[in-house]
């Protein structure tokens, strides 16, 4: 009657340390596993966003242009029986920058999806800085040149200067820069296995992002 009971026991102790033993583990496995997931997790994430923020600089380029114009103006008096010319031929040499500042590229980190969405990315700036010099000025006491007319001749040069800069590859050459510093995202989000998105699209290689940010 007694040795029964104790090999009752005693099995009952060897069930309760099995249990134990098992609960033990479980809870073991779940800690690591999480503790290594919010680890990693986080690491990704920090990398990723160092790495954008390397990206995030100012893409600049530069171009020259020249041209040649003829200034003339004509005031005329007393029913035109009076007139006084002044003319002048103006050359113009312009350095031209068109720049992209990425760090204004606005974008979504989600940890959970393993997504980067680009948000926004900022228009092109160009500057245009020209230099202006006058040769062979012809002028008049009665119609001689005023600050009204180096504004008007300004106001032409740039115009003139930014129709040639959209005729040239000047603004094409820039978007090709900016989308080489775009193309890092890409291939860090491919290199760790997290998506790229824009304007609620996939990007999976450089072709389909030159064909999805349309500037």
């Amino acid at each position: 009657m007694l040795i029964p009971l104790v090999q009752a026991i005693g099995r009952s102790g060897k069930l309760l340390y099995l249990i134990l033993f098992i609960i033990i583990g479980v809870v073991a496995y779940k800690y690591f596993t999480s503790d290594k997931a919010t680890t990693t997790t986080e690491y990704n994430s920090d990398l990723i966003q160092e790495k954008i923020k390397n990206v995030g600089k100012l893409v600049v380029t530069e171009g020259h242009f020249a041209q040649v114009m003829t200034y003339k103006d004509q005031q005329r008096y007393l029913m035109d029986l009076l007139s006084f010319e002044k003319k002048a031929l103006i050359i113009i040499n312009a350095d031209v920058t068109v720049a992209y500042d990425l760090r204004q590229v606005k974008y979504d980190i989600d940890e959970k999806n393993k997504t980067i969405t680009i948000v926004s990315i900022p228009k092109e700036e160009i500057k245009i800085s020209p230099d202006i010099q006058f040769y062979d000025v012809e002028q008049s006491r009665m119609n001689p040149f005023t600050g009204d007319d180096y504004n008007k001749i300004n106001k032409k040069v740039k115009a003139d200067l930014a129709a040639k800069i959209e005729k040239s590859s000047l603004k094409s050459n820039a978007q090709n820069r900016l989308l080489s510093e775009l193309a890092k995202i890409l291939i860090l989000t491919n290199s760790m296995g997290w998506k790229l998105e824009y304007k609620s699209q996939v990007i999976e290689n450089e072709k389909q992002m030159v064909e999805t940010i349309k500037l």
